[in-house]
């Protein structure tokens, strides 16, 4: 095989052979990762005359398409559209015919001749132009169509979308004002009531309570929409679909209908009040025992409300179908996959994702499929009411943010990717390439590289579908809040991609339009005033952070990779103030875990470390990082005297964990976002990277309910300290 050949496809398609790694070295992938690469983008390698066929078809179809499937322009710009035609159409008159996204027209007509030429080709003997046309037209922001025609013929159709020049930032942070947040993983969260996992109602109390020690947002981890059928997938960053709601966090009590008969009968049985209260009980979150509960419940609750309000012409069905019909083919391929996957498991059948499905069912589009849908009818619609229920109880408890004037309120997570046996796959294949998955290079976390089990999107195809699956992912996370967090913001400009079979370390970078990602994240982010923060964490380019930077994305500084080559911390006074910063994250251990290494303790348990020697100096790190932070709480009076100067003296107190705390909030961050675990000073982290089995990941519960924890004195006074810690800082 030519590797020359191959480069050409390579170059063609975005694949990056040569990047710098998280030590700062110049790396080139592995040879025999190109061709794996490419073949997961489906490609056939095995022959020079195959790959030079595949490059000519790529280029072909190119210069016979007379418009570009999409195109991303910001609102400043003069818009130019590109055209491409055969020479002998180049002397005719054509028309381009726009329709604005609020149904309004205008037109347009030109001789491509006149205008600018920018390339050309032969394709077949026959010469092809480009040609760059300038539209003298006002474009408003938004999604508009266009159609090209000749003497009444439409020749293409396109989509131009004018975005704002950067995300939307509320008044009040544009004018300095610097705010602190909670974050909380919801389904940690202990309440008096809820059902063993935290829900809706607990974040509505929750969002009460934090506004009134002033907090301005609370942040929650991804609440995306995971597998009802198969409830120990639990979690949040390996979703069924981004687009949708985890049900589980319903508060069935808060729903109409729920006193009932007949969900009385369900809810007031001994064996189901026994379940209740050990679920409630448990240490960890029992999601097979949560489940059950919920479901037991909420298709009894169904029943009444469908019988009582979703027929007729209620408020309600009127409503209901608003929200069905909004949700379009998304929400129907989830309900139907929901539906599908809890039939084929009760009938004992293999179903923890489609890849097992039986044949006629591994595609949403198959006729089995809508035969399937037609004949359970009753139980594709009692998924699409769990839909609009959630979405109905996460917009209350976002309205109680509004209430209580918070400047953010909700901010969302936005996981990088959808698990390989989800439903989102399951409906649009076409988009992506399940022959790889996502991860990381090795870095300084990850010697040996990070493998997600995410299969990405394909750039080309996602180009083709007009953006339209990003459009949907920004808006509906948006939803319901006033700000979004956007886990591996380097996504947007290339991803790592690791073949089937392959270690993570012998993957490579594809790359992403990330000029035109960001125009509609921008976009969206003013129709829906939401902040944009980018967790720009591991192996990132400086361009990408400079590029998020004036697109008004905000970086995501966590305070213990913010270091020095000396071993020194930054001074939270010198990060951008366009940033939110932590101490820690759900992938880092507590503030007292931290302390005591006691993730190094666990991560020796369950076999995380090759060698002891690999442990001691991890171990040996730790001492001198913790030495480091005392002398820089010591230097920028963040912790009294009496608090001890030396780390083999020192432990974790309630003096130094509030020290460390308010020692950010003194920062020069916009956003200041604490770990409600650290309030509690816990211990267990909530996640252990790297793990499956050997630690109960996204299963730890808070040690408190929401209701005592606002009555201590010590939280108050803490709370009190960040908020005047945070003006302080925003009279700088």
């Amino acid at each position: 095989m030519t590797q020359q050949l191959l480069q050409q496809l390579v170059e063609m398609r975005g694949i990056e052979t040569h990047y710098v790694d998280a030590w700062g070295k110049p790396t080139t992938i592995a040879e025999p990762s190109k061709a794996k690469l490419l073949n997961a983008l489906g490609y056939d390698t095995s022959s020079d005359e195959k790959i030079q066929s595949q490059i000519t078809q790529d280029t072909n179809a190119v210069w016979l398409s007379p418009l570009n499937p999409v195109q991303v322009i910001r609102s400043s710009h003069d818009v130019y559209l590109p055209v491409r035609l055969p020479i002998e159409l180049v002397n005719d008159e054509h028309l381009v015919d726009i329709t604005f996204e609020d149904g309004t027209q205008r037109e347009y007509s030109f001789v491509p001749v006149d205008q600018e030429m920018s390339s050309m080709a032969h394709i077949d003997d026959v010469e092809f132009h480009e040609y760059l046309v300038k539209l003298p037209i006002d474009f408003p922001l938004g999604y508009h169509n266009i159609v090209l025609k000749a003497d009444d013929d439409q020749l293409a159709t396109s989509r131009m979308i004018v975005a704002p020049e950067a995300c939307y930032t509320p008044d009040e942070i544009k004018a300095g004002k610097k705010i602190w947040g909670l974050s909380v993983q919801l389904y940690c969260v202990r309440s008096e009531k809820n059902w063993g996992i935290g829900d809706f109602s607990d974040l509505a109390q929750l969002i009460d309570k934090a506004a009134g020690v002033g907090a301005d947002f609370i942040g929650l981890n991804p609440i995306h929409a995971l597998y009802p059928a198969n409830p120990n997938a639990c979690s949040p960053y390996g979703p069924s679909s981004r687009r949708w709601l985890n049900y589980l966090y319903i508060d069935v009590t808060a729903v109409d209908g729920y006193d009932d008969k007949a969900v009385q009968d369900v809810v007031s049985t001994e064996e189901f009040k026994a379940l209740l209260q050990q679920a409630r009980d448990a240490e960890h979150v029992d999601y097979e025992a949560v489940a059950h509960l919920k479901l037991s419940a909420l298709y009894a609750l169904f029943n009444v409300y469908n019988d009582t309000f979703l027929k007729g012409k209620t408020p309600q069905n009127k409503a209901f179908n608003a929200f069905v019909e909004a949700g379009g083919e998304s929400l129907d391929m989830l309900a139907v996959y929901d539906a599908l996957q809890s039939k084929l498991k009760a009938d004992g059948k293999e179903s923890w994702g489609w890849p097992v499905f039986p044949k006629a069912y591994k595609d949403y589009h198959n006729s089995a499929v809508a035969k399937f849908k037609k004949d359970n009818a009753h139980d594709v619609k009692f998924y699409l009411f769990l839909q609009w229920i959630a979405a109905q109880q996460l917009e209350l408890a976002s309205s109680r943010a509004d209430a209580a004037n918070m400047t953010i309120g909700l901010y969302r997570d936005l996981a990088v990717g959808v698990s390989e046996g989800s439903a989102e796959i399951w409906g649009n294949k076409d988009l992506y390439c399940i022959d790889a998955s996502v991860g990381a290079p090795p870095d300084i976390l990850g010697p040996l590289g990070q493998n997600w089990g995410l299969p990405p999107m394909d750039p080309q195809k996602l180009y083709e579908q007009r953006y339209q699956p990003i459009i949907d992912l920004f808006a509906s996370n948006m939803a319901s809040s006033g700000s979004l967090r956007i886990e591996h913001v380097m996504a947007l400009l290339r991803l790592w991609w690791v073949s089937k079979g392959d270690s993570a370390k012998e993957g490579g970078y594809v790359y992403y339009p990330v000029d035109d990602l960001l125009g509609i994240l921008a976009l969206e982010s003013h129709r829906n005033k939401s902040l944009v923060i980018g967790e720009d964490l591991g192996t990132v380019p400086e361009e990408i952070r400079s590029k998020l930077a004036q697109n008004g994305v905000y970086s995501y500084r966590v305070f213990f990779f913010e270091q020095a080559e000396d071993g020194g911390f930054y001074s939270p006074s010198h990060y951008p103030e366009q940033s939110m910063s932590t101490l820690t994250t759900h992938d880092m251990p507590t503030l007292i875990g931290y302390w005591h290494c006691l993730d190094l303790e666990l991560g020796k348990e369950i076999g995380l470390y090759p060698t002891e020697e690999i442990l001691q100096t991890l171990y040996a790190d730790r001492h001198e990082n913790k030495q480091e932070i005392l002398n820089t709480l010591h230097g920028h009076n963040s912790i009294a005297d009496h608090v001890g100067h030396d780390v083999n003296v020192t432990g974790m107190n309630r003096e130094l964990n509030n020290g460390m705390q308010v020692h950010m909030a003194g920062g020069s961050s916009a956003l200041l976002s604490l770990q409600l675990e650290d309030w509690l000073e816990m211990d267990k982290p909530v996640n252990i990277p790297g793990t499956f089995n050997e630690y109960p990941n996204w299963r730890r519960k808070l040690t408190q309910n929401i209701e005592s924890i606002f009555e201590s004195h010590d939280i108050n006074t803490l709370a009190s300290k960040l908020t005047a810690a945070r003006k302080q800082a925003s009279q700088r």
